[in-house]
């Protein structure tokens, strides 16, 4: 048996997850067990629709925060963190540093988007 190869990674955030299983649901029949968990997750905490995601990511990538990532873009963005505070919280593991006044605006347009 010959192992799959990798072609690409790309980061996803739980909203793109929730899409793609959508897509996956038209297309099959029937979902396996882990899939239908998996969205009885989303569905509970996914709040924003996919079209107000990709408004999300149009404005954290318009912000220009030096060394940010799409990975780190999806983890603001799964987490919703719109306190300064909490967004600096999501940086301590990485490798860069976010300053008082990037975290603000971070902060800023998610709180835009937040829903409880």
């Amino acid at each position: 048996m010959t192992k799959p190869t990798i072609v690409e990674e790309v980061p996803m955030s739980l909203i793109e997850v929730k899409e793609e299983i959508e897509k996956i649901k038209k297309r099959d029949k029937e979902l396996n067990f882990r899939v239908t968990k998996t969205e009885d997750y989303l569905n509970s905490f996914v709040k924003n629709s996919y079209k107000e995601h990709k408004e999300l990511v149009e404005k954290l990538t318009a912000l220009n925060i030096p060394r940010v990532k799409e990975s780190q873009i999806c983890k603001i963005i799964d987490l919703m963190p719109n306190t300064p505070e909490s967004v600096k919280l999501l940086f301590l593991g990485s490798t860069i540093t976010i300053s008082e006044d990037n975290a603000k605006k971070i902060a800023k347009v998610v709180e835009e988007y937040k829903k409880e």
